[in-house]
């Protein structure tokens, strides 16, 4: 794939995200209005929220399968093609049954995107585990654009559906690009990505597994919880003021997009994925108590971030990203099932939260800190079946980081090789300057700090300058030529004159 096509096929894939973050949020943003078109109370708007779960319940992991099956490309098609159906007819569908069939369609839609997009950059190689965690990035942005359209249609009392239409138009401009992109081969895996699988012993492959799968329940639960309940106890358990309660969750907001945009970095700078979410899930677990235990204002606020930047910060993408490395020829299959795991969280968790909120909000919140210790032990888990194999995979990714920039670096080098060696055509100076070259090795041999690699670093470095005078002697026999063509050229227009 040339570096265009990727550049083009990774902006259709977020563009897709920035959409499906307006599809994630747009029922309830307009369920007031959504209830009036509809002549039905809210909480029968609610009901046919919960269709999307049940969309991504029952396509998840058949679109796993398909994925692998028929390609990335086809499932993405489904995903957009889909969601139109959804954002064309919602709002202006009557009947309840039938925008409970198209909630459905938004969650089926969201399954075919994810099993088709994630495997894709995978695929696309380079910093990959960065560019997934990326999506997370894209869907806050639909989340935080919504909204304040919203806001805008109703204080102008235009109408709820251009919300559903902006959605419509961007889906619909996104399937003319994916058309024109040309995607990576299928199932094309990288060859350190086999043998690490390959070598995990059986059992701590599987048990990594299980880990990863139930991450991907708890790592959706701790979230919708956080997000459903954090409002009201902070109103109804620790008697704060509106503004500071619903202040809490845009907080939470804020640190996910931060910690998207961190946890980005440090992955692009190979930083170890199995490190970042132990660190990670403990922080937000230790964010969560606190929260739950203090009456001060500050100090809340500051948990809800920390919680936001560590818990949503894109920890579901980093946990993929291992998942789909111990399987690296069924990618689509395990997205599948990871976020199947996923979907039962947004089925069961609304559940036994409403069963426990009769006892108390607290209780419902509460249950958080039980979901956060299973996620902890789940990646404490996997951080000890992966563990020497991730250090090797990390290590290997630090080296072809530092091997990137070495390059560039003697490109640079060889950019000042070529001044020099015209300096020294001007001069009349030989490529050869020994006591130079000795000037150079001492300069290495006291930079590096490792009393054992200097012999080897001075190696290294007498291969550049060998290089480079090679490259000199090249310049200098280009550049004679050059001259003795030009000089020939002005003899032969000389004769010709002559004879004329």
């Amino acid at each position: 794939m040339t570096t265009t096509n990727k550049k083009a096929l990774a902006i259709s894939l977020y563009l897709n995200y920035l959409v499906h973050g307006i599809g994630l949020i747009i029922l309830t943003q307009n369920m007031q209005a959504l209830g009036h078109f509809w002549n039905v109370p809210i909480a029968t708007v609610s009901y046919v929220v919960s269709g999307i779960g049940i969309g991504r319940l029952l396509a998840y992991f058949t679109f796993g399968y398909l994925s692998d099956r028929f390609g990335r490309k086809f499932l993405i098609y489904v995903g957009i093609l889909t969601y139109l159906v959804f954002f064309l007819g919602m709002p202006l569908v009557t009947n309840i049954t039938a925008a409970y069939g198209l909630a459905i369609l938004a969650g089926i839609a969201n399954s075919a995107l994810d099993s088709g997009t994630y495997p894709t950059f995978m695929e696309m190689g380079g910093k990959e585990s960065a560019s997934n965690v990326f999506i997370k990035a894209f869907m806050s942005l639909g989340e935080f654009i919504l909204p304040l359209l919203v806001t805008l249609l109703e204080a102008r009392s235009w109408w709820y559906g251009w919300s559903f239409m902006l959605a419509a138009t961007i889906l619909v401009i996104n399937l003319g690009l994916v058309t024109r992109v040309t995607f990576p081969e299928r199932n094309r895996t990288d060859q350190q990505d086999v043998v690490t699988a390959t070598q995990l012993p059986k059992n701590q492959r599987w048990l990594a597994t299980v880990a990863l799968s139930i991450y991907g329940y708890t790592t959706m639960a701790i979230m919708i919880l956080f997000t459903q309940w954090i409002t009201l106890f902070a109103t109804n358990e620790l008697g704060y003021s509106g503004i500071v309660a619903h202040g809490l969750l845009s907080l939470y907001s804020i640190g996910s997009i931060t910690g998207v945009i961190v946890i980005f970095i440090l992955l692009r700078r190979q930083v170890s994925e199995t490190r970042l979410l132990v660190v990670a899930n403990a922080v937000s677990l230790l964010a969560l108590v606190v929260m739950l235990n203090t009456h001060q204002e500050w100090l809340t606020a500051a948990a809800a971030f920390i919680f936001g930047f560590t818990a949503a910060g894109g920890m579901m993408q980093v946990a993929l990203n291992l998942f789909l490395r111990l399987y690296p020829a069924h990618k689509g299959l395990v997205t599948g099932t990871y976020f199947t795991f996923g979907s039962i969280a947004t089925f069961t968790v609304p559940i036994f939260t409403g069963w426990l909120s009769k006892q108390s909000i607290a209780s419902a919140l509460g249950s958080d800190i039980l979901v956060g210790i299973i996620g902890l032990v789940m990646v404490l888990i996997v951080w000890w079946a992966l563990g020497k194999q991730t250090s090797l995979t990390a290590a290997r990714q630090r080296i072809n980081h530092l091997d990137r920039l070495i390059v560039r670096l003697l490109a640079k080098r060889f950019d000042a090789v070529t001044a020099v060696n015209e300096a020294k055509q001007e001069a009349h100076l030989p490529v050869l300057d020994a006591s130079r070259e000795e000037r150079v090795l001492e300069r290495v041999a006291h930079f590096d700090p490792n009393q054992r690699t200097k012999p080897y670093m001075q190696e290294i470095y007498k291969t550049v300058m060998s290089a480079s005078r090679d490259y000199q002697h090249d310049l200098s026999n280009a550049r004679t030529d050059a001259d003795l063509s030009q000089d020939g050229r002005g003899a032969l227009q000389t004769s010709n004159g002559k004879d004329a």
